[in-house]
């Protein structure tokens, strides 16, 4: 089988509740980012959760992603880590229901969880163990499987460990031995002060699609106006994807600034936002659209997603949907 999409991530159960600002701040974790937690903690955080109506999903910021394609109705697989645990089967069951081939072999340990907490606001903040998924390495990615790939998906949350990000350059490098395309999302600001030049490396480097919001558009430029940053990020990576929120997003390629439009939505829940949008332009990329039908699919897909609770969607597109979308 041929693949639209081939990700690389961590593996990680999404756990997700709503909750009072007073339980965020009884927590003691700052509002809207994600931390990274040790087992002990985040049994304290689901501990917390006794009385808020919980939902579980298989997720991981490129997984996310990765379901989005196959929402579409793309082909896609996936590289991530999990336990031989009853989290890790969930997750394995949970992925390859939506039809993501997955090939890496599951280990001893604990898998890892993302417990996702929401608040009346619709900000999410995220608490990451990572548990196995941490244990990813280059043995895990298959050159056969990247060869017959037409994109190779990475998060920049990799790079937080040194399997895991050997795992994520292995993938872009036998990408490029076998002329796949990578695309590469920086995943959230702090990563960019902790690796900046590594990332800006890799922009001007192997990458040939770069994903990534308004916030760390500005740490990896220096500059302010959306506009300009996109533009300069352009003269580093071949295309760029900037995702503006609710003032839409900006599209470069080939030397040429396409504005998207934002799609009108009520947001309770922003997780999963930025994930569903590189989803979408990945898979009108894929399939035959243009990159502006590709950026409207995108926003479309964005904006239902933040009107739900999760990362997925709830209510997928139909035929007569997409149809609409792309005339």
């Amino acid at each position: 089988m041929a693949y639209d999409v081939y990700g690389v991530g961590n593996a990680l159960v999404d756990i997700q509740a709503k909750v009072a600002d007073k339980t965020l701040d009884d927590l003691g974790y700052a509002k809207g980012v994600m931390t990274l937690v040790n087992e002990a903690a985040q049994a304290n955080v689901l501990s917390a959760l006794n009385s808020a109506a919980v939902t579980r999903c298989a997720g991981g910021s490129a997984a996310n992603t990765i379901v989005g394609v196959a929402d579409f109705g793309g082909q896609a697989a996936y590289a991530g880590k999990v336990a031989s645990d009853e989290l890790g089967e969930f997750w394995l069951r949970d992925m390859r229901n939506l039809g993501v081939k997955i090939e890496v072999p599951q280990t001893t340990g604990q898998s890892g969880t993302s417990v996702i907490l929401i608040t009346d606001d619709a900000q999410r903040t995220m608490l990451t163990n990572l548990g196995v998924s941490s244990q990813l390495g280059p043995d895990d990615i298959q050159e056969s499987e990247i060869a017959k790939s037409k994109f190779v998906y990475v998060e920049g949350y990799l790079f937080t460990g040194e399997s895991t990000k050997a795992a994520a350059y292995k993938a872009i490098d036998l990408a490029k031995k076998n002329n796949v395309k990578v695309a590469f999302t920086v995943s959230d600001p702090f990563l960019i002060n902790l690796f900046r030049d590594e990332f800006r490396q890799l922009i001007t480097g192997p990458v040939d699609l770069l994903f990534c919001n308004l916030e760390e558009a500005r740490s990896l430029t220096g500059l302010e106006e959306p506009v300009d940053c996109a533009q300069a990020l352009h003269l580093m990576a071949a295309d760029v994807a900037l995702t503006l929120g609710g003032d839409g997003s900006l599209l470069l390629h080939d030397k040429q600034l396409i504005p998207i439009e934002p799609a009108a939505t009520k947001a309770i829940d922003t997780t999963g936002a930025g994930d569903m949008y590189a989803a979408g332009v990945l898979y009108g990329l894929t399939n035959g659209l243009s990159w502006k039908q590709s950026g409207h699919l995108a926003s479309h897909a964005a904006a239902r997603v933040v009107s739900q609770l999760g990362a997925r969607l709830a209510n997928k597109f139909t035929p007569a949907q997409m149809a609409e979308l792309l005339n």
